[in-house]
């Protein structure tokens, strides 16, 4: 073939199946000049041929055949995934309406009778031949198609979590203490709600899909903090009394800018946005105590959502381990012991128990994920 010529056009294939050496015959040169056709005396040799390569675009079978009849062959045909697919044309003595019926009930998709008449055989093949393209092409959109939502969900996604997370930082950088503290507790979180999820009281809440959308909304914990003036959020030292007070409306920040977000989003798309609701949940309620006595609301018990009771335990075990400017890291077994003491008064009891049996996670975590600050300070 010269340079740059065009190959020719590739012909489809079909299987013609007849015991009857003449009817193959027949087919042969009724198809040949338009086909590539291959030919089976059998129903065991057209099973094997079907499966094979080149994989036929279309089956001319006949139904009384010794052994293996036609329509244990197309059984046969549709229970192997690779054939199952390829149109199959009774070709056939058999004329009475039961007999048709009978075939196209077990997914022939036409009945050609004979003797053969050209004519209508070759138009029978070249209908079927058309309806296969037409099929095959849109086989070939859908998959196309689906495969271009996935990368667009996540493209989507990516800018999701991109987002998220620079939202959060630009909170964490008012407060340049914190460093990977979004990162540690987005995977605390994570730890948490994993354990838990075999637990009763957690199962039917805490399925694959809430567990990522809690990680994801994590860190939007404290997006509040960018609502609190520098000279309080920023006072190398501890609080007094009325700098508390303003300091503890960031959950009530965040929360309601949250809100503003869901209302912007479930306007514009339509429907509710699931993580932007764990986000405000955590943001609202994370400093809520499980005996009632924490912020902005007092909630307690139950009454507190799970999304918040897991951000509580993260959050102080964070705080505890982390370096501020009035106080030093405090050793993982100290802060561990912390957290156990407040069992059933701070923090959910159950919470409390995945924490100690993820334990080992935690402190790997941390390391993983260790603050420079904390880095100088030795060993914690």
């Amino acid at each position: 073939m010269s340079a740059g010529a065009k190959a020719p056009p590739t012909r489809p294939t079909i299987l013609a199946v007849d015991d009857d050496t003449t009817n193959l015959a027949i087919l042969g040169r009724l198809l040949n000049p338009h086909y590539r056709v291959l030919a089976a005396p059998s129903g065991e040799r057209a099973l094997a041929i079907a499966a094979g390569e080149p994989r036929p675009d279309l089956i001319l079978l006949d139904v009384l055949m010794p052994g293996m009849d036609g329509y244990a062959v197309l059984g046969r045909l549709r229970e192997n995934p690779a054939t199952r697919d390829i149109p199959v044309i009774f070709a056939t003595g058999l004329d009475s309406t039961e007999d048709e019926e009978k075939g196209l009930a077990l997914g022939a998709v036409d009945y050609i009778a004979k003797p053969f008449r050209p004519p209508v055989v070759l138009a029978r093949v070249h209908t079927h031949l058309e309806l296969k393209l037409a099929r095959d092409w849109l086989k070939d959109q859908n998959v196309y198609l689906e495969a271009e939502v996935a990368r667009r969900t996540q493209d989507i996604l990516l800018v999701q979590d991109i987002t998220i997370d620079a939202l959060a930082e630009l909170a964490e950088t008012r407060d340049p203490e914190t460093g990977n503290h979004i990162r540690r507790t987005r995977e605390y979180v994570r730890i948490l709600a994993t354990r838990l999820q075999a637990h009763p009281r957690y199962s039917d809440f805490l399925t694959v899909t809430t567990i990522e959308l809690l990680t994801k909304s994590a860190p939007l914990h404290d997006i509040g903090k960018v609502g609190i003036p520098d000279h309080i959020l920023l006072k190398p030292g501890r609080l007094d009394p009325e700098e508390w007070a303003i300091m503890q409306t960031h959950a009530r920040l965040g929360a309601d800018a949250i809100e503003h977000a869901i209302a912007h989003a479930e306007r514009d798309a339509a429907r509710p946005v699931a993580f932007l609701a764990l986000a405000r949940e955590i943001a609202h309620w994370h400093h809520e105590k499980w005996d009632g006595s924490g912020y902005p609301d007092g909630l307690a018990g139950e009454a507190i959502p799970v999304s918040a009771r897991l951000m509580a335990l993260a959050d102080v075990f964070d705080a505890l381990i982390s370096p501020r400017v009035y106080k030093q890291p405090m050793p993982f077994d100290q802060a561990r012991a912390i957290i156990v003491e407040g069992r059933g008064g701070h923090f959910d009891p159950d919470v409390v128990d995945a924490f100690l049996a993820g334990f080992d996670e935690f402190t790997a975590i941390a390391g993983h994920y260790r603050d420079d600050e904390a880095a100088a300070t030795g060993p914690v």
